[in-house]
Protein backbone atom coordinates (compact mmCIF):
# COMPACT_ATOMS: atom_id res chain seq x y z
CA UNK A 1 0.00 0.00 0.00
CA UNK A 2 1.14 3.01 -1.18
CA UNK A 3 1.93 6.44 1.14
CA UNK A 4 -0.07 8.27 -0.91
CA UNK A 5 -3.32 5.74 0.02
CA UNK A 6 -2.46 5.84 3.62
CA UNK A 7 -2.76 9.70 3.57
CA UNK A 8 -6.22 10.01 1.73
CA UNK A 9 -7.44 7.36 4.06
CA UNK A 10 -5.94 9.38 7.13
CA UNK A 11 -7.55 12.36 6.01
CA UNK A 12 -10.83 10.63 5.87
CA UNK A 13 -10.94 8.97 8.64
CA UNK A 14 -10.03 12.85 10.71
CA UNK A 15 -12.79 15.10 8.48
CA UNK A 16 -15.84 12.59 9.26
CA UNK A 17 -15.07 12.81 13.21
CA UNK A 18 -14.94 16.41 13.10
CA UNK A 19 -18.00 17.17 10.89
CA UNK A 20 -20.97 18.59 12.34
CA UNK A 21 -24.16 16.88 12.41
CA UNK A 22 -25.60 19.73 9.74
CA UNK A 23 -23.37 19.00 6.68
CA UNK A 24 -23.57 15.37 6.72
CA UNK A 25 -25.94 15.81 3.89
CA UNK A 26 -23.67 17.75 2.15
CA UNK A 27 -21.00 15.24 2.83
CA UNK A 28 -22.64 12.35 1.64
CA UNK A 29 -23.28 13.91 -1.45
CA UNK A 30 -19.66 14.71 -1.94
CA UNK A 31 -18.42 11.39 -0.70
CA UNK A 32 -19.48 9.50 -3.95
CA UNK A 33 -17.40 11.50 -6.66
CA UNK A 34 -14.38 10.72 -4.68
CA UNK A 35 -13.21 7.83 -6.31
CA UNK A 36 -9.40 7.79 -5.32
CA UNK A 37 -10.71 7.29 -1.99
CA UNK A 38 -12.92 4.65 -3.32
CA UNK A 39 -9.70 3.01 -4.57
CA UNK A 40 -7.87 3.67 -1.32
CA UNK A 41 -10.12 1.76 0.75
CA UNK A 42 -10.25 -1.21 -1.20
CA UNK A 43 -6.48 -1.36 -0.93
CA UNK A 44 -7.03 -1.10 2.74
CA UNK A 45 -9.73 -3.91 2.95
CA UNK A 46 -7.47 -6.46 0.93
CA UNK A 47 -4.83 -6.11 3.58
CA UNK A 48 -5.90 -7.74 6.60
CA UNK A 49 -2.79 -6.76 8.66
CA UNK A 50 -2.94 -3.43 8.08
CA UNK A 51 -3.18 -1.02 10.78
CA UNK A 52 -5.72 1.35 8.98
CA UNK A 53 -8.33 -1.99 8.73
CA UNK A 54 -9.55 -1.59 11.99
CA UNK A 55 -10.70 2.35 12.27
CA UNK A 56 -11.74 2.13 8.47
CA UNK A 57 -14.43 -0.88 9.39
CA UNK A 58 -15.19 1.13 12.45
CA UNK A 59 -16.07 4.33 10.32
CA UNK A 60 -17.74 2.43 7.63
CA UNK A 61 -20.09 0.26 10.70
CA UNK A 62 -20.48 4.93 11.69
CA UNK A 63 -21.73 5.48 7.86
CA UNK A 64 -24.07 2.75 7.91
CA UNK A 65 -25.97 3.78 11.40
CA UNK A 66 -26.15 7.33 10.93
CA UNK A 67 -29.42 6.88 9.32
CA UNK A 68 -28.21 8.91 5.99
CA UNK A 69 -29.12 7.09 2.95
CA UNK A 70 -26.05 7.88 0.79
CA UNK A 71 -23.54 6.64 3.50
CA UNK A 72 -25.46 3.57 3.83
CA UNK A 73 -24.97 2.88 0.47
CA UNK A 74 -21.58 4.00 0.16
CA UNK A 75 -21.00 1.35 2.99
CA UNK A 76 -22.58 -1.51 1.06
CA UNK A 77 -19.93 -1.13 -2.09
CA UNK A 78 -17.45 -2.86 -0.02
CA UNK A 79 -20.00 -5.77 0.97
CA UNK A 80 -18.61 -8.11 -1.61
CA UNK A 81 -14.85 -7.37 -0.96
CA UNK A 82 -15.44 -7.73 2.88
CA UNK A 83 -17.23 -10.98 2.37
CA UNK A 84 -14.67 -12.06 -0.03
CA UNK A 85 -11.64 -11.14 2.91
CA UNK A 86 -13.62 -13.06 5.98
CA UNK A 87 -13.42 -15.82 3.72
CA UNK A 88 -10.46 -16.22 3.17
CA UNK A 89 -9.26 -15.82 6.53
CA UNK A 90 -11.80 -18.35 7.58
CA UNK A 91 -10.78 -20.89 5.34
CA UNK A 92 -6.96 -19.77 6.66
CA UNK A 93 -7.30 -20.73 9.96
CA UNK A 94 -6.40 -17.21 10.80
CA UNK A 95 -9.77 -15.47 12.53
CA UNK A 96 -7.92 -13.21 14.86
CA UNK A 97 -7.12 -10.77 11.54
CA UNK A 98 -10.51 -10.85 10.86
CA UNK A 99 -11.86 -9.81 14.25
CA UNK A 100 -13.27 -5.74 12.80
CA UNK A 101 -14.29 -7.57 9.47
CA UNK A 102 -16.45 -10.32 11.39
CA UNK A 103 -17.46 -7.33 13.62
CA UNK A 104 -18.58 -4.92 10.47
CA UNK A 105 -20.52 -7.58 9.03
CA UNK A 106 -22.71 -8.56 12.16
CA UNK A 107 -23.08 -4.99 12.96
CA UNK A 108 -24.92 -4.53 9.32
CA UNK A 109 -26.50 -7.84 10.40
CA UNK A 110 -28.04 -6.55 13.44
CA UNK A 111 -29.08 -3.36 11.96
CA UNK A 112 -30.76 -4.42 9.00
CA UNK A 113 -32.94 -7.45 10.73
CA UNK A 114 -34.93 -5.11 12.92
CA UNK A 115 -37.27 -2.16 11.82
CA UNK A 116 -37.05 1.72 13.20
CA UNK A 117 -39.01 0.14 16.07
CA UNK A 118 -36.63 -2.31 16.63
CA UNK A 119 -39.07 -4.90 16.06
CA UNK A 120 -38.04 -8.02 13.79
CA UNK A 121 -38.34 -7.53 9.68
CA UNK A 122 -40.27 -10.35 7.80
CA UNK A 123 -39.30 -9.20 3.86
CA UNK A 124 -42.23 -10.95 1.77
CA UNK A 125 -42.03 -11.52 -2.00
CA UNK A 126 -44.41 -12.34 -4.50
CA UNK A 127 -43.82 -15.01 -7.42
CA UNK A 128 -45.83 -13.05 -10.36
CA UNK A 129 -48.12 -15.74 -12.08
CA UNK A 130 -47.40 -17.02 -15.58
CA UNK A 131 -51.23 -16.61 -16.57
CA UNK A 132 -51.06 -13.08 -16.20
CA UNK A 133 -49.03 -11.22 -18.75
CA UNK A 134 -45.29 -9.09 -17.66
CA UNK A 135 -42.46 -7.42 -19.30
CA UNK A 136 -41.18 -10.68 -19.48
CA UNK A 137 -43.57 -13.10 -20.84
CA UNK A 138 -46.94 -13.42 -22.54
CA UNK A 139 -49.26 -15.73 -21.82
CA UNK A 140 -50.43 -16.47 -25.13
CA UNK A 141 -46.75 -17.52 -26.19
CA UNK A 142 -46.39 -20.43 -23.90
CA UNK A 143 -48.90 -22.18 -25.40
CA UNK A 144 -52.67 -23.11 -24.94
CA UNK A 145 -53.35 -23.72 -20.70
CA UNK A 146 -56.04 -25.91 -19.90
CA UNK A 147 -58.87 -24.23 -18.19
CA UNK A 148 -59.37 -26.92 -15.52
CA UNK A 149 -60.81 -26.45 -11.57
CA UNK A 150 -57.43 -26.14 -10.37
CA UNK A 151 -56.37 -23.81 -13.19
CA UNK A 152 -59.52 -21.28 -12.79
CA UNK A 153 -59.34 -21.99 -8.46
CA UNK A 154 -55.36 -20.59 -9.20
CA UNK A 155 -56.70 -17.95 -11.35
CA UNK A 156 -55.67 -13.98 -9.66
CA UNK A 157 -54.04 -15.60 -6.48
CA UNK A 158 -50.32 -14.75 -6.06
CA UNK A 159 -48.39 -16.38 -3.63
CA UNK A 160 -46.36 -14.66 -1.29
CA UNK A 161 -42.84 -16.21 -0.23
CA UNK A 162 -41.89 -14.83 3.71
CA UNK A 163 -38.20 -14.45 4.76
CA UNK A 164 -37.95 -14.02 8.55
CA UNK A 165 -38.11 -12.92 11.47
CA UNK A 166 -34.35 -13.31 11.65
CA UNK A 167 -32.45 -13.83 15.00
CA UNK A 168 -29.65 -11.78 16.51
CA UNK A 169 -26.35 -12.75 16.08
CA UNK A 170 -22.93 -12.54 18.23
CA UNK A 171 -20.55 -13.87 16.43
CA UNK A 172 -20.49 -15.80 13.34
CA UNK A 173 -19.50 -19.58 13.46
CA UNK A 174 -19.46 -22.60 10.72
CA UNK A 175 -23.32 -23.69 11.48
CA UNK A 176 -24.36 -19.50 10.92
CA UNK A 177 -22.29 -18.37 8.66
CA UNK A 178 -23.68 -18.66 5.35
CA UNK A 179 -27.13 -17.94 6.88
CA UNK A 180 -25.77 -14.40 7.86
CA UNK A 181 -23.70 -13.58 4.52
CA UNK A 182 -26.47 -14.36 2.50
CA UNK A 183 -29.36 -12.18 3.82
CA UNK A 184 -26.11 -9.26 3.52
CA UNK A 185 -26.03 -10.00 0.27
CA UNK A 186 -29.55 -9.80 -0.50
CA UNK A 187 -29.54 -6.53 1.17
CA UNK A 188 -26.53 -5.54 -1.29
CA UNK A 189 -28.75 -6.75 -4.05
CA UNK A 190 -31.21 -4.61 -3.24
CA UNK A 191 -29.49 -1.49 -3.23
CA UNK A 192 -28.10 -2.57 -6.87
CA UNK A 193 -28.80 0.23 -8.92
CA UNK A 194 -27.08 2.68 -6.74
CA UNK A 195 -23.63 0.38 -7.13
CA UNK A 196 -20.53 2.10 -8.86
CA UNK A 197 -18.58 0.04 -11.53
CA UNK A 198 -15.62 -1.03 -9.32
CA UNK A 199 -18.52 -2.63 -6.81
CA UNK A 200 -19.44 -4.52 -9.75
CA UNK A 201 -16.13 -5.73 -10.55
CA UNK A 202 -15.69 -6.89 -7.07
CA UNK A 203 -18.71 -8.89 -6.58
CA UNK A 204 -17.55 -10.92 -10.17
CA UNK A 205 -14.56 -11.56 -8.95
CA UNK A 206 -15.08 -12.36 -5.27
CA UNK A 207 -17.79 -14.64 -6.83
CA UNK A 208 -15.39 -16.20 -9.10
CA UNK A 209 -12.44 -17.08 -6.42
CA UNK A 210 -15.49 -18.29 -3.88
CA UNK A 211 -16.07 -21.09 -6.28
CA UNK A 212 -12.51 -22.06 -7.89
CA UNK A 213 -10.67 -21.91 -5.09
CA UNK A 214 -9.12 -25.60 -4.31
CA UNK A 215 -10.67 -27.02 -7.56
CA UNK A 216 -8.56 -27.50 -10.38
CA UNK A 217 -10.03 -24.74 -12.14
CA UNK A 218 -8.22 -22.12 -10.02
CA UNK A 219 -4.52 -23.36 -11.77
CA UNK A 220 -6.86 -22.21 -14.84
CA UNK A 221 -8.00 -19.11 -13.42
CA UNK A 222 -4.62 -18.22 -11.75
CA UNK A 223 -5.96 -17.14 -8.93
CA UNK A 224 -3.10 -16.90 -5.88
CA UNK A 225 -3.45 -16.76 -2.60
CA UNK A 226 -6.15 -19.25 -0.98
CA UNK A 227 -5.81 -22.60 -2.24
CA UNK A 228 -8.11 -24.52 0.35
CA UNK A 229 -11.48 -24.81 -0.99
CA UNK A 230 -14.31 -22.71 0.74
CA UNK A 231 -17.89 -24.06 1.48
CA UNK A 232 -20.81 -22.18 -0.18
CA UNK A 233 -24.58 -23.13 0.35
CA UNK A 234 -27.18 -23.17 -2.63
CA UNK A 235 -29.03 -19.82 -1.13
CA UNK A 236 -25.79 -18.21 -1.34
CA UNK A 237 -24.81 -19.05 -4.43
CA UNK A 238 -28.24 -17.79 -6.03
CA UNK A 239 -27.77 -14.17 -4.50
CA UNK A 240 -24.45 -14.64 -6.18
CA UNK A 241 -26.04 -14.71 -9.60
CA UNK A 242 -28.77 -12.15 -8.79
CA UNK A 243 -25.70 -9.45 -8.94
CA UNK A 244 -24.04 -11.06 -11.38
CA UNK A 245 -27.40 -10.84 -13.75
CA UNK A 246 -27.51 -7.13 -13.09
CA UNK A 247 -24.13 -6.78 -14.15
CA UNK A 248 -24.47 -8.66 -17.31
CA UNK A 249 -26.19 -5.64 -18.58
CA UNK A 250 -24.26 -2.71 -16.83
CA UNK A 251 -21.07 -2.77 -17.98
CA UNK A 252 -19.26 -5.85 -16.98
CA UNK A 253 -20.28 -8.87 -19.18
CA UNK A 254 -16.93 -10.03 -19.69
CA UNK A 255 -16.53 -10.62 -15.95
CA UNK A 256 -19.69 -11.57 -15.11
CA UNK A 257 -20.14 -14.39 -17.84
CA UNK A 258 -16.77 -15.92 -16.20
CA UNK A 259 -17.94 -15.37 -12.87
CA UNK A 260 -21.52 -17.35 -13.67
CA UNK A 261 -19.47 -20.37 -15.81
CA UNK A 262 -17.39 -20.34 -11.96
CA UNK A 263 -20.87 -20.55 -10.46
CA UNK A 264 -22.21 -23.05 -12.31
CA UNK A 265 -18.91 -25.26 -12.29
CA UNK A 266 -19.26 -24.92 -8.69
CA UNK A 267 -22.88 -26.19 -8.36
CA UNK A 268 -22.34 -29.26 -10.77
CA UNK A 269 -20.02 -30.35 -8.42
CA UNK A 270 -21.66 -29.84 -5.34
CA UNK A 271 -24.94 -31.23 -7.27
CA UNK A 272 -27.38 -27.63 -6.08
CA UNK A 273 -30.66 -27.74 -8.20
CA UNK A 274 -31.24 -24.15 -7.15
CA UNK A 275 -28.32 -22.47 -8.32
CA UNK A 276 -27.89 -24.66 -11.58
CA UNK A 277 -31.66 -23.96 -12.53
CA UNK A 278 -30.83 -20.10 -12.16
CA UNK A 279 -27.54 -20.40 -14.01
CA UNK A 280 -28.88 -22.03 -16.54
CA UNK A 281 -31.50 -19.82 -17.30
CA UNK A 282 -29.64 -16.80 -17.35
CA UNK A 283 -27.50 -18.61 -19.74
CA UNK A 284 -29.98 -19.53 -22.37
CA UNK A 285 -31.44 -16.16 -22.00
CA UNK A 286 -28.56 -14.27 -22.94
CA UNK A 287 -28.01 -12.71 -26.52
CA UNK A 288 -25.22 -14.99 -28.42
CA UNK A 289 -22.74 -12.81 -29.14
CA UNK A 290 -24.77 -9.58 -28.73
CA UNK A 291 -22.60 -7.71 -26.15
CA UNK A 292 -18.51 -8.13 -27.02
CA UNK A 293 -17.26 -5.84 -24.72
CA UNK A 294 -17.73 -5.00 -21.19
CA UNK A 295 -16.97 -1.02 -21.04
CA UNK A 296 -20.06 -0.38 -23.47
CA UNK A 297 -21.78 1.45 -20.49
CA UNK A 298 -25.60 -0.01 -19.21
CA UNK A 299 -27.66 -1.93 -21.44
CA UNK A 300 -31.00 -3.24 -21.00
CA UNK A 301 -32.85 -6.54 -21.32
CA UNK A 302 -33.91 -7.38 -23.95
CA UNK A 303 -37.70 -8.53 -23.93
CA UNK A 304 -39.28 -10.39 -27.07
CA UNK A 305 -43.26 -9.46 -26.65
CA UNK A 306 -45.81 -11.06 -28.59
CA UNK A 307 -47.89 -8.87 -31.21
CA UNK A 308 -51.80 -8.75 -29.46
CA UNK A 309 -53.65 -10.21 -31.70
CA UNK A 310 -57.03 -8.43 -33.13
CA UNK A 311 -59.80 -9.46 -31.33
CA UNK A 312 -62.36 -8.29 -33.06
CA UNK A 313 -63.57 -10.63 -36.35
CA UNK A 314 -63.22 -9.63 -39.30
CA UNK A 315 -66.81 -10.86 -40.14
CA UNK A 316 -68.34 -9.23 -36.72
CA UNK A 317 -70.90 -6.28 -37.03
CA UNK A 318 -70.05 -3.71 -35.29
CA UNK A 319 -71.35 0.37 -36.11
CA UNK A 320 -68.40 1.03 -38.62
CA UNK A 321 -68.91 -1.81 -40.98
CA UNK A 322 -72.94 -0.71 -40.92
CA UNK A 323 -71.61 2.68 -41.92
CA UNK A 324 -69.00 1.27 -44.13
CA UNK A 325 -71.61 -0.95 -45.52
CA UNK A 326 -74.53 2.16 -46.30
CA UNK A 327 -71.35 4.18 -47.78
CA UNK A 328 -70.69 1.37 -50.48
CA UNK A 329 -74.19 1.31 -51.55
CA UNK A 330 -74.63 4.92 -51.71
CA UNK A 331 -71.35 4.83 -54.06
CA UNK A 332 -72.68 2.53 -56.52
CA UNK A 333 -74.10 3.90 -59.89
CA UNK A 334 -77.71 4.17 -60.32
CA UNK A 335 -79.50 2.34 -63.00
CA UNK A 336 -82.40 3.67 -65.26
CA UNK A 337 -85.15 4.41 -63.28
CA UNK A 338 -87.82 2.70 -66.08
CA UNK A 339 -86.31 -1.23 -64.67
CA UNK A 340 -89.02 -3.32 -63.18
CA UNK A 341 -86.33 -4.98 -60.44
CA UNK A 342 -85.01 -2.07 -59.26
CA UNK A 343 -86.46 -1.04 -55.54
CA UNK A 344 -85.03 2.51 -55.09
CA UNK A 345 -85.62 5.17 -57.19
CA UNK A 346 -84.90 8.98 -56.48
CA UNK A 347 -88.02 10.81 -54.83
CA UNK A 348 -87.30 14.77 -55.18
CA UNK A 349 -86.80 16.62 -51.76
CA UNK A 350 -89.29 19.07 -50.90
CA UNK A 351 -87.17 22.64 -50.69
CA UNK A 352 -88.28 25.99 -49.23
CA UNK A 353 -84.24 26.89 -50.20
CA UNK A 354 -84.03 26.70 -54.01
CA UNK A 355 -81.83 23.80 -53.12
CA UNK A 356 -83.44 20.37 -54.83
CA UNK A 357 -81.90 17.79 -53.72
CA UNK A 358 -82.45 13.73 -54.01
CA UNK A 359 -83.01 11.35 -51.12
CA UNK A 360 -82.23 7.18 -51.75
CA UNK A 361 -84.71 4.96 -50.83
CA UNK A 362 -83.53 2.71 -47.90
CA UNK A 363 -83.72 -0.70 -49.98
CA UNK A 364 -86.90 -2.22 -48.32
CA UNK A 365 -88.79 -3.60 -50.89
CA UNK A 366 -91.05 -1.57 -53.26
CA UNK A 367 -93.29 -2.31 -55.42
CA UNK A 368 -91.95 -2.04 -59.37
CA UNK A 369 -93.07 1.50 -60.89
CA UNK A 370 -94.96 1.31 -63.54
CA UNK A 371 -94.09 2.94 -67.23
CA UNK A 372 -96.47 5.90 -66.94
CA UNK A 373 -95.53 6.65 -63.19
CA UNK A 374 -91.84 6.36 -64.26
CA UNK A 375 -91.97 9.05 -66.91
CA UNK A 376 -93.80 10.72 -64.94
CA UNK A 377 -91.77 10.86 -62.13
CA UNK A 378 -88.76 11.30 -64.82
CA UNK A 379 -90.24 14.47 -65.93
CA UNK A 380 -90.97 15.66 -62.52
CA UNK A 381 -87.24 15.56 -61.92
CA UNK A 382 -86.32 17.36 -65.28
CA UNK A 383 -88.83 20.10 -64.33
CA UNK A 384 -87.19 20.53 -60.69
CA UNK A 385 -83.85 20.55 -61.92
CA UNK A 386 -85.05 23.54 -64.41
CA UNK A 387 -86.41 25.22 -61.21
CA UNK A 388 -83.04 25.57 -59.34
CA UNK A 389 -82.61 28.99 -61.80
CA UNK A 390 -86.25 30.15 -61.33
CA UNK A 391 -87.00 32.57 -58.80
CA UNK A 392 -90.84 31.57 -58.17
CA UNK A 393 -90.42 29.23 -55.26
CA UNK A 394 -94.44 28.84 -54.59
CA UNK A 395 -95.54 26.57 -58.23
CA UNK A 396 -92.77 24.65 -57.69
CA UNK A 397 -93.56 23.54 -54.36
CA UNK A 398 -97.07 22.82 -55.11
CA UNK A 399 -95.93 20.63 -58.22
CA UNK A 400 -93.93 18.55 -55.85
CA UNK A 401 -96.44 18.14 -53.83
CA UNK A 402 -99.39 17.06 -56.20
CA UNK A 403 -96.52 14.62 -57.65
CA UNK A 404 -96.02 13.22 -53.88
CA UNK A 405 -99.57 13.11 -53.60
CA UNK A 406 -100.41 10.93 -56.75
CA UNK A 407 -97.42 8.49 -55.99
CA UNK A 408 -99.19 7.86 -52.33
CA UNK A 409 -102.53 7.08 -53.94
CA UNK A 410 -101.10 5.05 -56.96
CA UNK A 411 -97.93 3.00 -55.00
CA UNK A 412 -99.00 2.86 -51.15
CA UNK A 413 -102.56 0.78 -52.05
CA UNK A 414 -100.44 -2.33 -52.81
CA UNK A 415 -96.93 -1.83 -51.59
CA UNK A 416 -95.42 0.53 -49.47
CA UNK A 417 -92.13 3.11 -50.21
CA UNK A 418 -90.38 4.83 -47.24
CA UNK A 419 -88.85 8.22 -48.05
Amino acid sequence: MLAVDTGIVEEWLSEFKTLPESSISSYATNLKDKSSLVSSLYKVIREPQSELLEPVCHQLFEFYRSGEERLLRFTLQFLPELMWCYLAVSASRDLQSSGCIEALLLGIYNLEIVNKQGHSKVLSFTIPSLSKPSVYHEPSSIGSMALTEGALSQHGLSRVVYSGPHPQREMLTAQNRFEVLTFLLLCYNAALSYMPAISLQSLCQICSRICVCGYPRQQVRKYKGVNSRIPVSSEFMVQMLTGIYYAFYNGEWDLARKAMDDILYRAQLELYPEPLLVANAIKASLPQGAMKSSKEGTRCIQVEITPTSSRISRNAVTSMSIRGHRWKRREQPETGNDSPEMGNFVIPEISVTNVAGERTGNGEKCRALTENDSQHVQGVQETATDTRTDSKVMPEIRRQKSVRKMMEDGINSSGRVQF
